[in-house]
């Protein structure tokens, strides 16, 4: 067994300067953003600077503890997630726990807003890995059986999470754990046989749920607690002309921005159309106004050689474990790519995802680096066998 102690050749160079070039990205957009006059006097570039510093931070830690242990850590880690999203059920708003938008999501802390859902969503991939690796030492011998077990298992570690996050309410973020929990499913080798009544019974549910929001709104106000303004996305996303002075203006100046931007877009600084909170979720109608389709198709080809460097790192990891840690890492920042970009080009509803990496944000930066940091790990802790293929003991 050959293991390279030399940091240079442990370490993912490669993702780190992938992360770099988001970095710079991700400036440039921001300071662009804030130049409009919405946000006053704020430096949001110094800010999401100061966030790049603590996201490395954090992926330096998590880097120093090999996967085993934190396979061990899992479930102390959800546990202590689960404990923060029932405080911010609790108690009430105003103090430490912030409501904005309808949403009580956040914790005022010292060095400002903190989003325990940014977290929770990497500790609940780390406590399905675990459950899904631990069902296959159990089960060696696969079965229609053992496949409901092992979903039935996924389902009981998702349904936790799930529940205080839609109290909250938070429609984005539960869709993220349903795209996490959907992929890593997948990966777990349970029968299609399983899998395919189950995914066609989500989408009937989620096309029946979608019909009543626009036929049978009291209903669902009523019985499930749904809000008003959440059926006022829909809405707004089928015709957002119709809504033009309310839900829907989001939606048209954001689809005005990246359509002026053309193929070229017009150059840095030199944004005309308004968009408001364009630093956070709405930050790529920036790219997509100042830098164009170019502009816009490189973002997204940079996302795309992300998802392919972690693809290509999965599939030469051994420990199974890893593997699911690292498909539901991959799933959960290709759902906010897709939900972010899709949103902003009427493809997709208003949901308030940020785009990983580029919008500005503590919480998304650091339940990012989080993520990240496990990939680091398993990258930097790796044993590579000289002899592939044959036996161990040869």
């Amino acid at each position: 067994m050959e293991n390279n102690r030399n940091f240079t050749g442990r370490f993912d160079w490669k993702l780190a300067l992938i992360i770099f070039i988001f970095l710079i990205v991700s400036l440039l957009a921001i300071s662009s953003a804030q130049t409009t006059g919405q946000y006053g006097a704020t430096n949001f570039v110094l800010q999401q600077l100061v966030n790049y510093v603590i996201f490395a931070i954090i992926v330096a830690f998590v880097i120093y503890f090999d996967p085993d242990q934190y396979k061990k850590m899992s479930w102390y880690l959800y546990a202590f997630g689960i404990l923060l999203l029932i405080l911010l059920a609790i108690i009430p708003a105003g103090g430490i726990v912030i409501e904005r938008n309808g949403a009580k999501s956040w914790f005022s802390t010292p060095i400002g807003s903190i989003q325990p859902t940014e977290f929770m969503k990497t500790f609940y991939i780390l406590a399905t890995a675990w459950v899904i690796s631990k069902h296959h030492e159990k089960y060696s011998i696969k079965s229609i059986k053992s496949d409901f077990i092992l979903l039935g298992k996924i389902a009981i570690t998702l349904i936790v999470p799930l529940a205080f996050i839609m109290m909250q309410p938070d429609l984005g973020s539960s869709l993220v754990f349903l795209a996490i929990t959907a992929a890593l499913i997948i990966v777990a080798g349970i029968s299609w046989k399983i899998i395919l009544p189950v995914f066609a019974a989500g989408v009937t549910l989620g096309g029946s749920l979608l019909w009543m929001a626009l036929y049978m709104q009291d209903f669902l106000e009523e019985q499930f607690g749904f809000k008003l303004y959440q059926f006022a996305r829909i809405y707004s996303w089928l015709d957002p002309y119709s809504y033009s002075s309310g839900s829907g203006y989001h939606l048209i100046t954001s689809l005005n921005a990246i359509g002026s931007g053309e193929i070229f877009g017009k150059g840095y600084l030199d944004r005309e159309v308004y968009v408001a909170e364009s630093h956070t979720d709405f930050i790529f109608t920036v790219i997509g106004e100042e830098w164009g389709f170019i502009g816009a198709s490189f973002v997204i080809c940079l996302y795309f050689l992300l998802i392919y460097h972690l693809t290509k790192l999965t599939l030469t990891l051994k420990d199974p474990f890893c593997t699911y840690v690292c498909a539901g890492i991959i799933a959960m920042i290709t759902f906010h790519v897709f939900e972010n970009i899709g949103m902003t080009i009427q493809l997709l509803p208003i949901t308030g995802i940020p785009l990983p990496f580029i919008s500005y944000g503590g919480s998304s930066l650091m339940g990012n680096a989080l993520a990240l940091g496990l990939v680091f790990s398993m990258k930097y802790h790796y044993k590579s066998y000289m002899f592939a293929g044959r036996d161990d003991d040869e």
